[in-house]
């Protein structure tokens, strides 16, 4: 018997899968997380682009239809789907921002707990 034996449906459809378990059925991710290749993503992009609809591409791959239109996008805009190179000045200056931000506070935290150790003794 598999571990993952039972598929129900939720009520917006999806098949929620469970694990068996002593304790019973613990629920697992909705879905599977599927990675797909830069070269597959391109090929998509461009079928997607010469002019083919979208709704057959959905159905031939097996690709939801917001990916497919992500994927467009990224590709027209920049050529690259990493997420890194999809970005604008302002918004790699702003996770730099956050980051250091985030380094100051941390900083600031431990030299507060150091200035109460010292004044304790």
């Amino acid at each position: 018997m598999p571990d993952y034996a039972t598929l129900n449906r939720t009520k917006i459809g999806r098949p929620m899968i469970y694990k068996r378990s002593q304790k019973g059925r613990e629920k697992m991710s909705k879905r599977n997380q599927v990675s797909y290749t830069d070269e597959f993503r391109e090929q998509i992009a461009k079928l997607a682009i010469s002019g083919k609809p979208i709704v057959q591409i959905v159905k031939e791959y097996g690709i939801a239809k917001s990916t497919v239109g992500t994927w467009t996008a990224k590709y027209q805009s920049t050529g690259s789907f990493r997420d890194a190179d999809n970005r604008s000045e302002e918004e790699n200056e702003l996770i730099k921002l956050r980051k250091e931000n985030k380094q100051l506070k941390m900083e600031n935290d431990i030299l507060k707990q150091a200035a109460l150790i010292l004044a304790q003794k």
